[in-house]
């Protein structure tokens, strides 16, 4: 680690997490508060993803400031399992349900000071002019979702070698973000680079819902307090054989955690 630099806080530091009752919140309306906030996160830290200086110190330093823009706006975090990061030395493969942006800014600041770690992304959002930059900066895996079989080659020959240099990959198996968790069209593609590349996965279960997905720019949709977002890591998971009970073994580990949380 480069000792010159630090990151501002490290939420794994233990295993559990609750946003605090006498949290301090803005007396604004809340979208409006967290939105002129985000904004500022994602213009900031895009001129600095083009000067080639957006590091893994800036990364999970602006995911901690979405957090904590969050948390002013009103929304309760409820993280559990962070201590499954420090039960591996290996890189390991993370499979979650994809339910909202929120998972994808809020994941680095968790998972990144324990574990270094890279996305696999849909190709279009490296040209979003608004998330580009930052999202080419952290090295990530492009995959079409057109073409399974294409992105299957993809996923395995670059994340091999992302793991081959230590790096943990972030996998959301869904086709697109949903509310609702749908084992059939969840795929085995972590299971299987997992497999190819003798390490375990790690299930994450995602309630995230209090930051919607918007109606014409998906990434900007309403913040709503009223819902608690949940996030809770599984314990490692070593896949034997085809992989097969190993898949339905995070499935049934986001499935139950989402059934306990009245999803």
């Amino acid at each position: 680690m480069n000792e010159s630099k630090k990151y501002n806080r490290i939420v794994a530091v233990n295993d559990e997490y609750i946003t605090p009752p006498n949290m301090k919140k803005y007396p604004f309306p809340p979208s409006f508060i967290f939105y002129s906030n985000y904004l500022r996160i994602i213009s900031t830290n895009n001129r600095i993803a083009k000067k080639g200086l957006y590091d893994d110190f800036g990364w999970v330093n602006s995911s901690i400031d979405t957090f904590e823009s969050l948390e002013r706006s009103g929304i309760r975090f409820h993280f559990t399992g962070m201590n499954n990061l420090k039960k591996v030395d290996t890189p390991v493969v993370f499979i979650g349900n994809h339910m909202s942006t929120l998972e994808t800014m809020i994941l680095p600041m968790i998972i990144q000071p324990i574990k270094r770690v890279i996305y696999v992304i849909k190709e279009e959002l490296a040209n979003y002019p608004l998330f580009g930059p930052i999202a080419m900066a952290r090295d990530p895996i492009l995959v079409g979702r057109e073409n399974p079989r294409e992105d299957l080659k993809i996923v395995l020959e670059e994340g091999s070698q992302k793991i081959k240099n230590g790096k943990s990959i972030i996998i959301f198996p869904q086709k697109t973000r949903s509310l609702n968790f749908e084992p059939a069209s969840f795929n085995s593609l972590g299971v299987k680079l997992a497999k190819r590349n003798n390490v375990p996965v790690i299930p994450i279960a995602i309630l995230s819902d209090a930051w919607g997905n918007g109606k014409y720019i998906k990434e900007i949709g309403k913040i709503d307090p009223s819902k608690e977002v949940r996030i809770s890591l599984g314990e490692p998971i070593s896949i034997s054989g085809n992989g097969a009970e190993d898949h339905q073994r995070v499935i049934d580990f986001i499935s139950g955690k989402l059934k306990e949380w009245g999803r």
